[in-house]
């Protein structure tokens, strides 16, 4: 059993990627919406959460991405047909060096 999820609910463009990719018996209903949920381990949601300052989890530690990061995501499920993809995903989300200013030379 995971430490966190990430809820992906599903319109019809997204429920017919998954589909496609072969993993329509992981859809499931969360808050009476079809959606899948991606595990991750509480290593990759203290990634997620520094990559995402706005991020919450609910009280089941799920929580949604924003829109490109969801899109992302989507992406990684799509070409690997499995949803165990937060490894991959991660690299992809998280950007340690976001907000931070460039160091400068030192001479």
């Amino acid at each position: 059993m995971a430490d966190y999820y990430i809820n992906v609910f599903l319109d019809d463009t997204k429920k017919a990627t998954i589909t496609d990719a072969g993993l329509a018996d992981k859809i499931a209903t969360v808050d009476g919406k079809e959606a899948i949920q991606v595990e991750m381990s509480k290593k990759e949601q203290k990634k997620l959460v520094k990559g995402f300052a706005d991020l919450t989890f609910n009280d089941a530690n799920a929580c949604v991405l924003p829109e490109a990061a969801e899109t992302t995501l989507l992406g990684i499920i799509a070409d690997t047909k499995t949803l165990d993809v937060m490894k991959l995903a991660i690299m992809k989300l998280y950007n340690p060096l976001a907000g931070k200013a460039p160091r400068s030379a030192q001479r």
